[in-house]
């Protein structure tokens, strides 16, 4: 069993507010709660925090998710930016309330994150909190550029500047176009403060764009590749060998549909999708690489789906665990594996903040 995990893409927070789910159950009792409430729920959660601490998932990125969740794809997302914000800012507290009842520890900069890390390697027996990193997936709660200092005194340290369709400051999944004005002041504004550029979601004009303009850190915190599931969710090639030259780390997503080809959200058998088709995504960017220094995770789980959009062999968060020996199989060292699991996004953020 690997002794830490680190998580890069969770909506732990938008779990909470936006389903109501108490995170402080065992996810089978939040499931039994949610049976009564049928066409609600998108799927059997697979998250919580005592699941997190289970499968030692020491680390973890949590994320302030500006999104609803409804049948309307026009009522998905807030009508204005200020609506975006006070969610954003209600999802802060919820975080602030975790690290108060002392499940959570925010790690905002590099001698926290090496202290939180030590801590989980070498006090295995005591109920430790886990420690998160903030970030925000989508950019309306930013009410402009230069409010990203505001955002950075609050904690916010990544910013993936788009979701699904246009943002404010440019453009993401199913939509098409580039960084505009303004987002080229939020990149810059984000450069000043050292906040990291999460380049997951961007649609591929805006990704070009934003590499250029930003010249800080960057990640891309849940994504697979285009090449082995032909959609504009997944890094291109040509992307992947970008982000390796900037010394990124991408973190392998857990849904379904950017897993394998053909899959089908509603349609598809779940059982066709086992955790060792993700170790296909890993080991193609390891290729490109021509190591392991660029991998990580970014499960995504309970990001608007559950169990029934996951892969099979996971019954809930705590079976990450499970990858170490897929990737040991497939020929991985232990030095790799140690790097996928967690010290690769460590060792991310130390260079970043260092």
């Amino acid at each position: 069993m690997s002794p830490l995990i680190f998580d890069a893409h969770l909506d732990m927070a938008w779990n909470a507010l936006e389903w109501t789910r108490d995170l402080m159950l065992p996810v089978a009792k939040i499931r039994e709660f949610e049976r009564q409430f049928e066409g609600i729920i998108p799927g059997e959660c697979t998250c919580s925090w005592p699941e997190l601490k289970r499968g030692k998932i020491g680390i973890t990125i949590c994320t302030l998710l500006p999104r609803l969740h409804r049948k309307d794809k026009q009522l998905t997302f807030p009508q204005s930016r200020e609506a975006a914000y006070g969610m954003a800012m209600g999802q802060l507290a919820y975080y602030r309330g975790m690290v108060r009842k002392g499940v959570l520890r925010e790690i905002p900069d590099a001698p926290t994150l090496t202290d939180h890390v030590h801590n989980w390697l070498t006090k295995p027996g005591e109920d430790l909190p886990i420690g998160f990193i903030l970030s925000m997936e989508g950019s309306p709660p930013i009410l402009d550029p230069e409010q990203i200092p505001e955002w950075f005194a609050a904690g916010l340290r990544i910013l993936g500047p788009a979701h699904y369709g246009p943002s404010p400051y440019c453009y993401g999944t199913g939509s098409k176009g580039g960084v505009n004005a303004d987002g080229k002041r939020l990149l810059q504004e984000m450069d000043k403060v050292g906040m990291l550029l999460d380049v997951t979601h961007l649609a591929d004009e805006s990704f070009w764009d934003a590499l250029e303009i930003y010249h800080g850190p960057v990640l891309a915190s849940h994504h697979n590749c285009r090449s082995l599931v032909n959609a504009d969710r997944q890094l291109t090639d040509e992307q992947i060998k970008a982000l390796i030259e900037r010394k990124a780390v991408i973190g392998a997503a857990f849904d379904n549909w950017m897993i394998r080809p053909g899959w089908i959200i509603g349609v598809s058998d779940p059982a066709t999708v086992q955790m060792h088709h993700i170790v296909d995504h890993i080991d193609h960017i390891c290729q490109l690489a021509g190591s392991a220094k660029h991998c990580g995770i970014g499960s995504d789980l309970d990001g608007g789906f559950g169990k029934e959009q996951s892969p099979s062999d996971l019954e809930t968060i705590a079976d990450l665990q499970k990858m170490a020996g897929l990737l040991s199989d497939r020929g991985y060292s232990d030095a790799d594996i140690e790097g996928i699991m967690w010290k690769n996004y460590v060792d991310l953020f130390q260079r970043a903040w260092g």
